[in-house]
């Protein structure tokens, strides 16, 4: 499967995506923000980083770049799109998923390794997770507080759109300790966390059993190659 990872100014994760890709037996694609050009992939990843310096707001001028004309229509279209931390911004920015982000309620960055409850496992992005699972994946933010007007937060909370929630610490403020949600079609999903952080034995974060050693964001990329195939 041919998965595109999208370069923007400022991307810090592109290539740590490309290697998720990889790893989880796909073929990754490097797509650059000032082209028109999807190549034939059958999937995108918006990565995380500081697009374009997090000017104006997070992910808000990225969201405007030529490439993502052609994604918003490949989703609208049903093509899996996963945004990750500075990706889920632009995709809340591009109208592709509900909701925004502000800076975290204690106007800090924050570096933690975090756990989250699956809270919906039918996207094809989640589905081999089970829901209910717990994972643990690595986050990073300034700019990760999911806030939304409350008829939104009871319409994606009622139509299972929360895709992840935080568990035992909300790390950002965000409301209803949500960490990524879905399109009510389930082929778009952003999350604040970083799962192409954790999907190598030695380079994750560390889990009882030993140090460094989760892999939950492997499922992640697995997940949308597996459900591609059984199509």
């Amino acid at each position: 499967m041919r998965v595109g990872v999208v370069t923007f100014p400022g991307s810090l994760d592109d290539r740590d995506a490309q290697r998720a890709v990889r790893l989880a037996g796909g073929e990754p694609v490097a797509l650059w923000h000032g082209e028109h050009d999807l190549q034939g992939v059958e999937a995108i990843i918006l990565p995380g980083g500081f697009s374009y310096g997090d000017y104006l707001r997070a992910g808000a001028i990225a969201s405007l770049s030529p490439i993502m004309t052609e994604v918003v229509d490949a989703a609208n279209a049903g093509m899996p799109v996963l945004g990750i931390c500075n990706g889920f911004q632009m995709l809340a920015e591009a109208r592709l998923i509900p909701g925004a982000h502000t800076r975290n309620a204690h106007q800090q960055f924050i570096r933690r390794d975090q756990v989250l409850r699956v809270e919906n496992a039918s996207t094809d992005w989640t589905s081999g997770f089970s829901e209910g699972q717990e994972i643990t994946i690595p986050l990073k933010n300034a700019d990760g507080r999911f806030i939304a007007d409350a008829e939104t937060i009871a319409r994606i909370e009622g139509e299972g759109q929360v895709a992840f929630r935080y568990v035992g610490v909300n790390p950002n403020g965000s409301m209803d300790d949500i960490a990524g949600v879905s399109n009510a079609r389930g082929n778009v999903v952003g999350l604040m966390p970083h799962p192409e952080h954790a999907t190598e034995a030695g380079f994750g974060p560390d889990m009882p059993d030993a140090m460094s050693s989760g892999v939950d964001g492997l499922t992640f990329f697995t997940s949308v190659i597996e459900r591609a195939l059984a199509k």
